[in-house]
């Protein structure tokens, strides 16, 4: 059996790469779509200047943003971005599925909450076995 290969609206991974922004922007849904042809604000120029640097090697350091409402392009694609969640920077391997998600989406803000047993006095029973002792 054959391995799928990933494909993004029909777009192999290495045609999206070859791709410049224009002809992206006509593949992706209407919101990130809307939100690419207002143009990138400076912080997401900054971001994009750090993964241009990164693909050049010039710019060494690990990519740290807080520019949740950016698209993942296809240029990010194999990169590790450190997306900030409102406390920390949570390290974002970027895969070819992620492309034209937020990578707000990608950095949950929420943790996941996991109780304990119950205490005593949770139940009627528990304070009977208590008392027993």
């Amino acid at each position: 059996m054959a391995i799928k290969k990933f494909q993004y609206r029909g777009k192999t991974t290495e045609e999206l790469k070859e791709m410049d922004l224009k002809e992206f922007i006509k593949l992706v849904p209407s919101r990130q779509r809307r939100s690419l042809k207002r143009g990138f604000t400076d912080n997401q120029k900054k971001l994009l200047e750090k993964i241009k640097k990164t693909k050049l090697g010039t710019y060494k350091k690990i990519i740290k943003t807080h520019s949740r409402d950016m698209v993942v392009t296809p240029d990010m694609i194999d990169l590790t971005i450190h997306v900030h969640n409102g406390k920390s920077f949570n390290p974002v391997k970027i895969e070819p599925e992620m492309v034209g998600r937020f990578l707000g989406e990608l950095s949950l803000t929420r943790k996941r909450i996991e109780h304990s047993a119950p205490g005593v006095g949770a139940t009627k029973s528990s304070a009977a076995i208590t008392a027993k002792k």
